[in-house]
């Protein structure tokens, strides 16, 4: 048995798991989430507060199904390096410091999953052994 092919879906799960929950988090903590997006100094906590769930949340799901991995993946990497320089930069506090290097390690897995796809288990896959390609609407007939 060829284990190595469930590696990737586990490294999906690793990553993709902890922001789908961190997503669905932010929706039941409305205030205090666009509170602390207000006290970092971002522009119109709102719209970043949506947009940082449906990433998040969205993404997360996406990620773990192996569902555009690639474009999901690469918007998750943008995103945890935003997160980072937005809210972990205080240098001089040394949890800030591990939380701002801890999004910096998650955007690398997430351009490994970028670079080499989902992986054997995903539903891109699954969509491309079906002669449809990843990425390409398939046409009603």
């Amino acid at each position: 048995m060829d284990t190595t092919r469930y590696a990737s879906l586990v490294g999906r799960l690793l990553i993709g798991l902890p922001f789908a929950m961190t997503g669905f988090s932010k929706l039941t903590a409305y205030g205090a989430t666009t509170a602390y997006i207000a006290s970092a100094g971002l522009p119109v906590p709102p719209l970043a507060y949506a947009i940082a769930v449906l990433v998040e949340l969205g993404g997360g799901l996406l990620l773990i199904a192996g569902y555009q991995a690639r474009s999901v993946a690469l918007t998750l990497a943008i995103f945890s390096l935003a997160a980072a320089v937005s809210f972990h930069n205080n240098f001089a506090d040394q949890n800030q410091m591990i939380h701002f290097l801890k999004n910096v390690m998650m955007a690398g897995g997430l351009l490994q999953i970028f670079a080499f796809g989902a992986g054997a288990l995903s539903l891109d896959a699954r969509v491309s052994r079906n002669g449809v390609a990843v990425g390409q609407v398939a046409h009603a007939r």
